[in-house]
């Protein structure tokens, strides 16, 4: 027992001698620290959250030429919620912000070479910075719910909410940029809602897929500028397909219900959607990669309906949005009953043809009785003069 106990305590000490090494060398190269690099400075060239970051060379390695020299570079994501790092033998680096957040960056530096006799090693320390965002805008009067749907990959829109705090008098404006711009540009196209700006299309403006695009809602009111809120995003994560056209079911030999539709028609590609199906109003199945299903057939008489949707899996895209349900499609079919010809299901044309005859019939009867009339008053001095004639044939025309 005792031995054992000496042997572990044995193995414990050498466990802490080797992190002691480990340590050593690690923080120093041939009898000098590797120290962290100096003078970060952060800055912003107008690009909309997208800022430049630069440091210095330790002054301990200016003289170092001959040992090579790599920057181990960490940031929070503000968009992601984490830390994200990259490793790089510049000393300046360019990443997206949310600038209505602090932008918070550590710097390492990483020595190789004869300095380490050959092993990389990295500075213990780093150097950080905090920069804190600009204070521009009344509080709590950003744009809420700022939405963006790639319609079809065709046409792309993002849509927002007025704050409830915004002064009514108020008017938003959206920029945005990427990496193919010099420049921010604003919306080529506004939505207006109830007289006030709630969204932008931009159908007919290039924008590139797999690449960050910048969005900057701010805004002016009387009482002065409204707060600002930024927005990254690729455009080929808010792709909504168009819904399926049809669906079509057909009962095979063997008791199955065989179902299977078309892809929407549109750009986009067949091998990225996935899709899922709806009976009866219940989701009963899981996410399906192929346009087909089969299920069992059941001869209950009972009627079911299917409808499916779709949207990009994962191997182009890291999310989507689900198209709407397409129609319904119902095992069996519904008989379509034809009416019996009545009055109730006559054509209209045919009422607009009887009343067109009813009114010529109409017509032909006034014209008629006004001829009547006319011809009867023409007649009424001829018939007076026979009377004259007949009573006293002596009378001679003149007198009568």
């Amino acid at each position: 027992m005792l031995r054992m106990a000496a042997k572990s305590w044995l193995t414990h000490q050498a466990a802490l001698m080797l992190l002691l090494m480990s340590w050593m060398e690690s923080a120093l190269c041939s009898g000098f620290a590797v120290d962290p690099p100096a003078d970060i400075v952060i800055s912003d060239p107008g690009h909309l959250g997208y800022l430049r970051i630069t440091w210095s060379l330790p002054t301990s390695l200016i003289n170092k030429t001959e040992c090579p020299k790599l920057y181990h570079l960490e940031y929070f994501d503000t968009y992601s919620d984490r830390w994200s790092a990259v490793r790089t033998p510049r000393r300046t680096y360019s990443a997206q912000f949310d600038l209505t957040k602090d932008v918070r960056v550590r710097v390492y530096t990483l020595l190789n070479g004869p300095c380490t006799n050959g092993t990389l090693t990295k500075s213990t320390n780093y150097t950080e910075l905090v920069q804190k965002p600009p204070s521009t805008g009344a509080a709590g009067t950003a744009v809420q719910d700022f939405i963006c749907v790639y319609h079809n990959m065709k046409n792309f829109e993002c849509t927002w909410r007025r704050s409830p705090k915004m002064p009514a008098s108020s008017q938003h404006s959206l920029y945005f940029w990427h990496k193919e711009l010099e420049k921010t540009e604003e919306c080529p196209n506004y939505l207006i809602s109830s007289g006030v700006r709630s969204g932008c299309n931009f159908t007919g403006t290039y924008l590139p897929d797999f690449t960050d695009i910048n969005f900057c809602v701010n805004g002016s009111s009387p009482k002065g500028p409204l707060e600002p809120a930024f927005i990254s995003l690729q455009i080929q994560d808010h792709v909504k397909p168009e819904p399926t056209e049809k669906l079509y079911l057909q009962t095979g030999p063997d008791r199955k219900l065989e179902l299977h539709w078309d892809p929407p028609v549109g750009r986009v590609p067949d091998h990225c959607l996935e899709w899922q199906m709806e009976q009866d109003g219940k989701i009963v199945s899981e996410i399906l990669a192929e346009q087909t299903r089969t299920l069992p057939l059941t001869y209950d008489r009972k009627r079911s309906c299917f409808r499916v949707r779709s949207r990009l899996n994962k191997y182009c895209a890291e999310k989507s949005i689900w198209s709407e349900w397409s129609r319904p499609t119902c095992h069996p079919e519904e008989k379509e009953v034809t009416p019996d010809p009545g009055w109730d299901v006559v054509p209209v044309y045919v009422y607009v043809a009887v009343a067109i005859i009813a009114m010529l019939v109409l017509s032909l009867c006034v014209g008629a009785v006004l001829k009547l009339r006319q011809s009867k008053q023409e007649k009424e001095p001829d018939s007076l003069l026979t009377t004259l004639f007949a009573r006293n044939p002596l009378l001679t025309a003149r007198e009568a």
